[in-house]
């Protein structure tokens, strides 16, 4: 009941902001008509410093207010999940953000963004975790969090960045966000254009894009052209099991990531990173190395997001190297139907307990389907569900089965510009 709640008052907040009038909006992932050219460079920009190619038409409401733009972004599932297998766990939670921003033109050639993120989670994802199977990464209670996915921070993001347009081709970028996402890895999986029907973490997070909820994040960048260099110092610790407060600490690790984007389709990065004593449990540090590659095709009935992925964790206690593998995609095949994919590779060494000498390859096969159906001017409404398939070492059938599966049926509603 008490995650039902939680889950009805998001949903009811959602509908009920979604009815105010939106009377200045725009396209966006576009340049707005009269837009300095610094504040259309932040509004474009997606978790953190990153970006999803240009093409997405981003479910964004926009409006303004003097020389204020202000963008919110909102999306929540509710999911039941139910798994087979000796480890298979069934239930019902809603993963959920909403995300607001403030810009404006700041002196002759710059301009500033204000922005927040806020998730339900820690509220409607009860005993700190929902059914993920093979997933590891943090903890739950005091003990590693295994097949399963922990909620994310009621404060996800919050901070400024700062563009100042050089010259014509050159724009300089510096962000102060004390919770938000370093120049690591590629756009997080809950803001990422091809992941936006999967209610559920891919387990390959902690191995390519789980920074993205870091302490003490300063960032400084330069775009040039289609290429943009960035570089983060931030705190290392991921966030503890109190997913209601802040927390803060030293500035003990970097990254570093570039950039490419050749057209609006596509957004192709590279990055590494140091990151100190990121597990609370584990022993040692982790250098993640990534690099992902981003497609766009707009289609009469939306736009057809894929996204592929690389992220490798070198472990500086064992020197032992973890590798992961990503593929997913949604097409929408009419105004109101969308089908999903992920396809994944990753090295687990976390299935018993703290990270070990065994570790195994374990492959995720995601397939849905979502149905929209439109009760609300700027709420996009669906119901949808996907099934998930494994592959793993013969090792593990005593303890997963022959052959588990995990299925999710949800209710999705995102926040929309315009009705269809």
């Amino acid at each position: 009941m008490y995650v039902k709640w939680f889950s009805f008052v998001l949903i009811t907040s959602v509908s009920a902001f979604a009815q105010h009038d939106m009377s200045n909006m725009n396209m966006p992932g576009m340049d707005m008509a009269g837009t300095p050219p610094a504040q259309s460079f932040l509004m474009n920009l997606a978790s953190g410093t990153s970006v999803n190619p240009a093409a997405w038409p981003m479910p964004m409401l926009t409006t303004t207010s003097g020389d204020w733009t202000f963008n919110f972004m909102a999306q929540a599932f509710l999911v039941e999940t139910q798994q087979t297998g000796p480890r298979g766990a069934d239930k019902l939670y809603s993963t959920n953000w909403f995300m607001g921003s403030a810009s404006r033109k700041l002196g002759r050639n710059g301009a500033i963004q204000f922005d927040t993120m806020l998730s339900l989670e820690p509220a409607t994802i009860t005993e700190r975790r929902y059914p993920l199977l093979f997933q590891t990464g943090e903890t739950a209670f005091g003990k590693p969090i295994v097949d399963g996915q922990h909620p994310h921070n009621f404060i996800m993001a919050v901070g400024f960045t700062y563009a100042y347009r050089l010259a014509e081709n050159t724009t300089l970028e510096l962000a102060f966000h004390p919770v938000g996402d370093p120049a690591l890895g590629p756009v997080a999986y809950p803001h990422r254009a091809s992941a936006m029907e999967l209610p559920q973490a891919p387990i390959s997070h902690h191995l390519q894009d789980s920074t993205h909820i870091s302490d003490d994040v300063v960032t400084a960048g330069i775009a040039y052209k289609q290429f943009k260099l960035e570089a983060s110092g931030f705190h290392g610790a991921e966030p503890d099991e109190n997913r209601w407060h802040v927390q803060q600490g030293a500035i003990d690790s970097w990254s570093t990531r570039l950039w490419y984007t050749p057209s609006p389709n596509w957004a192709a990065q590279i990055s590494t990173g140091y990151l100190a004593h990121p597990e609370a449990l584990e022993p040692g540090d982790q250098q993640r190395t990534t690099a992902s590659l981003a497609y766009t095709k707009p289609l009469s009935a939306g736009a057809w997001n894929s996204t592929f992925i690389w992220g490798r964790v070198h472990y500086t206690a064992n020197g032992q190297n973890a590798n992961s593998y990503l593929a997913e995609t949604v097409l929408p095949v009419s105004r109101r139907n969308f089908l999903t994919a992920r396809a994944e590779l990753a090295d687990k060494d976390e299935l018993f307990g703290l990270a070990s000498d065994a570790s195994y390859r374990i492959g995720a096969y995601t397939g849905g389907f979502t149905h929209d159906f439109f009760l609300f001017t700027h709420l996009q409404t669906g119901l949808g569900v996907n099934l998930t398939f494994y592959s793993f070492p013969s090792s593990l059938k005593p303890d997963y089965g022959n052959h588990p599966l995990s299925a999710n049926v949800f209710l999705r509603l995102r926040l929309r510009p315009t009705r269809p």
